[in-house]
């Protein structure tokens, strides 16, 4: 009865094992479906930092985010037999410093957002296609073609447009925080992209946000700021969790994994144009014309880059 159990246990973790892959197999075959996927849950990221903002600190809420996203996915990579601590202690140091990009990253955007809206917020970040084209192209050593290279000039011009308009906060507190947060973030996915290849998904991404996690506590409790967030914030701290860390890193890292860096940069470029969406109906705030023609430069940007070759 007992070995039983054992066996039935076994079959049920590869059962909901080669469950999970096959769905995740069938939307990375499909790269349309991918990207799409990718954008619509990656546009949020500074709509549920907005959405936080009257509920709990930024300085704190990032901490609590990840904490949550930890222990999600650590309950799945650990029912499903996946999760092995030695692959946390050979590659301790890459954990490390990704944990570390990506936690002050994020505390530090979280932290901007109080400062400026989410659409200016996240069109300000795609600068970072500036940092991840000069990383994918002289660390990397990836290559464009002709009209790529057009279609990623477009892309930046479209984001410098949006980005340094008359008025904006590109000066202030606000600004600066989102800048220092996308050199980061995109530093982190550079390490990743070149480091990464030899770890399985599930214990890589476990102990990227088990790391993230770790060194925002630990800045947390150096900066004398932890406090446990009242009943009222934990709904949208376990919604964000699920679909900003959860869902969206996912969906970011396979992504990453089936694109050239540089194209998956400028892809991203398009996130912007929906968190102004999201921000219109959420927040209250409109594009100015100078933003509605650096998106659209942006868009012809992205799909001249994404074009099947011949």
């Amino acid at each position: 009865m007992h070995a039983l159990s054992r066996t039935e246990a076994t079959s049920q973790r590869n059962l909901m094992q080669q469950t999970l892959t096959t769905g995740a197999r069938r939307i990375a075959e499909h790269r349309a479906l991918l990207v799409s996927l990718m954008l619509l849950v990656d546009s949020l990221h500074f709509v549920f930092a907005r959405l936080l903002l009257p509920y709990i600190s930024p300085d704190i809420s990032a901490l609590y985010v990840q904490a949550v996203g930890t222990l999600v996915f650590g309950a799945y990579a650990l029912a499903s037999g996946q999760l092995n601590w030695q692959v946390f202690r050979r590659h301790f140091w890459f954990f490390l410093v990704i944990g570390a990009l990506i936690g002050i990253s994020t505390n530090i955007s979280y932290t901007a957002i109080a400062y400026i809206d989410p659409g200016t917020a996240a069109m300000l970040a795609k600068i970072s296609t500036i940092f991840g084209l000069g990383f994918g192209l002289f660390w990397l050593n990836e290559r464009f073609t002709q009209r790529q290279w057009i279609g990623a000039a477009v892309a930046i011009f479209g984001s410098f447009v949006i980005a340094f308009q008359p008025g904006s906060d590109l000066l202030r507190l606000g600004s600066a925080l989102i800048l220092v947060a996308t050199l980061m973030y995109a530093s982190h996915t550079a390490i990743v992209k070149r480091f990464s290849a030899q770890i399985d998904f599930v214990n890589f991404f476990f102990f990227r946000l088990f790391a993230t996690t770790a060194v925002l506590l630990v800045v947390a409790a150096g900066r004398g700021v932890l406090v446990w967030p009242h009943v009222g914030a934990w709904p949208i701290v376990v919604l964000t969790a699920l679909v900003d860390i959860i869902i969206s890193r996912v969906l970011f890292y396979v992504a990453l994994r089936r694109l050239q860096m540089s194209m998956h940069t400028i892809f991203l470029t398009l996130g912007p144009v929906l968190t102004v969406l999201w921000s219109i109906p959420l927040f209250g705030v409109a594009p100015g014309p100078q933003q509605l023609v650096g998106g659209l430069a942006v868009l012809a940007g992205v799909m001249l880059v994404s074009w099947p070759r011949r």
